[in-house]
């Protein structure tokens, strides 16, 4: 079991698990293609013997060395930028060998705004701004595919968030605990009266002789 399904608390569920916009590894990919091409072409007009064996792998070598940074790095970078939206936080993960991570609940959260540029538009993508209440600083989620639909559902998320808690809260103070059951008999200070009738559960049984 893998991120986040890992991570869930009981009863939580996730509603949106998105990587960045692929328009964040098209340029590394597309420079990864011009590699690849360089390489075949250097392989195709070198001579086939042994010096021409030698500049072949001296040109791999040299390709490998270039991609890894251009465009191995960037792709991992991608697909280990987790954006996670849950019926109870928001999860953010980020790193490729060193991790770092953050969780922001629902009931902290006092604003979620959007940015999309004109490009941004085009492939329908943005930025989104977390803001929580406390000390932590805001949470900018940048190339979010559908921004727009991913900051109206974090805003129904926190209205159902808020909702939830007002009825636990006030099923708690109407009944003081979970669970209970107020008596159906009270006088009007609140108080059960006694009652005649030994089986009644009000009273406790008196023990038999």
């Amino acid at each position: 079991m893998g991120f986040p399904d890992n991570v869930l608390a009981k009863h939580e569920r996730v509603e949106r698990s998105i990587h960045p916009h692929w328009i964040t590894v098209l340029l590394p990919l597309l420079f990864g293609l011009v590699l690849l091409a360089g390489g075949i072409a250097i392989a195709a007009a070198t001579p086939n013997d042994s010096a021409g064996n030698r500049i072949q792998w001296i040109s791999v070598g040299v390709l490998v060395l270039i991609a890894i940074p251009l465009v191995l790095v960037p792709f991992l970078r991608w697909r280990t930028t987790h954006y996670v939206v849950t019926s109870h936080r928001v999860m953010v993960r980020r790193g490729i060998l060193s991790k770092s991570g953050k969780d922001v609940t629902l009931s902290k959260i006092t604003d979620v705004s959007f940015d999309q540029s004109l490009l941004d538009r085009i492939i329908n993508s943005g930025s989104l701004r977390i803001e929580s209440a406390g000390d932590s600083p805001d949470e900018l989620l940048r190339n979010i595919p559908h921004s727009n639909h991913v900051q109206q559902l974090i805003n129904r998320l926190i209205d159902e968030d808020d909702t939830r808690r007002r009825m636990v809260a006030n099923g708690r103070s109407a009944h003081g605990r979970p669970g209970y059951e107020p008596a159906e008999d009270v006088d009007d200070e609140g108080r059960m009266p006694l009652s005649p009738d030994p089986d009644r559960r009000d009273r406790p049984r008196l023990a038999e002789e």
